[in-house]
């Protein structure tokens, strides 16, 4: 059977944008059929059978890829399953999402590497992609079996929520990785420096009588890992980049020609540190949310490339935990629902071009994981995403497909409606 999608303005990154039919068969893209002004014949696929999915008015898109979330399985599945977070990201236009390893057990082995991987083939909806721990249970004393984990299917590694403080260490694994071709991804964070902060340290911290995490607390951790990928030559990828001096250091690195590469999340281009103000454990999160001009820096960055990518940092936690004082609440968010508007109105503001934008969550992320995704060329895997750009809605974390509502957004009116996901040329979800 063969699936045209039929009438949509057809965008990717990069190689077309215009009217179009795209043809699927046999889980792959066949054809994208460019209109050029007028209707063109329907095709005849060669397995026979077709159906048609009408796209008239919408946006047929690459599936979004996404190269930072946290669904939790094994060992924490009250907050999210492999199952239920997989749904989440297809219903927020995700057909790829990277699994970090921070799960119980730590995904440092090939037995939780391919348990994850069987999980995510059970579930039948996004592609999962795990990554593999740094080191052994992520203490940060022993390296994992990097290369183990790498031909189990890991996809880069991390050890992500906890940083590798031992520089020794890094630069070690660093080694290793640039010997298996595989990314490194560190959460940059000076322990020392946080020291119990909770959010933001500056003017509205020292108000809320809470303790700060300053911006130094990351930066350190991101000229260090700049240093150390400078002297290896490994391939470092920097998550959820939310300072300024962040942003700077990424783009003197990249002008001197560091394999660097870096991503922003949603929270911290749309939210400041003035939405922890009376104390909603739903804003706070580790980067916490920044001040006015670290955001604007953000923007900056993703306008000129000096931030590659947007990812979620998708971080589900039970409604109990998040009901906690604001200093014991655990970090995190979810969204893999809200990332899609959330990035519009980036295009709505004019900091970014659609196609722009698009790439950011498309051929962007799948270039800096070596992933075969993100793009609607002929014989690519038939991942693709269907919006309306103009729809508007109303963010409801009652029902969303996360087992989780730990969301900043809800109640937020936003624009730009998935509407359907196609995974391996099926459709898997449709609003």
């Amino acid at each position: 059977m063969a699936l045209l999608i039929k009438g949509g303005t057809v965008l990717d990154p990069g190689r077309f944008h215009g009217r179009a039919d795209v043809l699927i068969e046999n889980g792959l893209i066949a054809a994208v059929i460019r209109m050029e002004g007028q209707a063109r014949r329907q095709p005849s696929p060669a397995s026979g059978e077709l159906v048609v999915l009408e796209a008239t008015g919408k946006l047929v898109l690459p599936g979004f890829v996404d190269l930072h979330v946290h669904f939790r399985e094994p060992g924490f599945e009250y907050k999210e399953t492999i199952e239920s977070g997989a749904t989440a990201a297809v219903a927020g236009g995700f057909t790829t999402v990277c699994c970090m390893p921070n799960t119980k057990p730590v995904n440092d082995s090939q037995s939780v590497t391919e348990f994850i991987l069987d999980r995510a083939r059970a579930a039948g909806m996004a592609n999962v992609y795990p990554i593999g721990a740094i080191t052994k249970g992520s203490e940060g004393v022993e390296l994992a079996e990097i290369g183990e984990l790498r031909a189990a299917g890991c996809v880069a590694i991390s050890d992500d929520g906890k940083p590798v403080t031992n520089s020794a260490v890094m630069r070690r694994a660093m080694e290793y990785a640039r010997a298996f071709d595989c990314p490194v991804v560190d959460h940059c964070e000076d322990t020392a420096l946080v020291d119990g902060g909770c959010m933001n340290e500056g003017v509205v911290s020292t108000e809320l009588g809470l303790p700060g995490i300053p911006d130094a607390a990351e930066e350190v951790m991101v000229a260090r890992n700049i240093m150390l990928a400078e002297l290896t030559g490994a391939r470092l990828h920097l998550p959820h980049v939310s300072t300024e001096g962040s942003v700077r250091l990424v783009r003197e690195a990249k002008q001197r020609g560091i394999a660097v590469t870096a991503e922003a999340c949603p929270h911290h281009f749309t939210l400041t540190e003035e939405a922890v103000r009376g104390y909603d454990t739903h804003a706070k999160m580790n980067p916490p949310l920044r001040t006015w001009n670290d955001v604007q820096a953000i923007k900056g960055g993703l306008k000129d490339g000096t931030i590659d990518i947007i990812a979620t940092d998708h971080a589900p936690h039970a409604a109990h935990e998040k009901q906690l004082e604001f200093v014991d609440a655990p970090f995190g968010i979810i969204g893999l629902e809200t990332a899609f508007p959330l990035t519009m109105a980036l295009v709505e503001e004019g900091v970014l071009s659609l196609e722009q934008a698009i790439a950011k969550l498309t051929v962007e992320p799948a270039r800096v994981f070596g992933l075969r995704k993100g793009t609607l060329a002929p014989g690519a895997d038939a991942d693709l995403t269907i919006v309306d750009p103009n729809e508007a809605w109303e963010v409801d974390s009652g029902r969303s497909y996360s087992k989780s509502r730990n969301t900043p957004f809800a109640g937020w009116k936003v624009k730009g409606r998935v509407r359907a996901t196609i995974v391996g040329g099926r459709v898997v979800w449709t609003a």
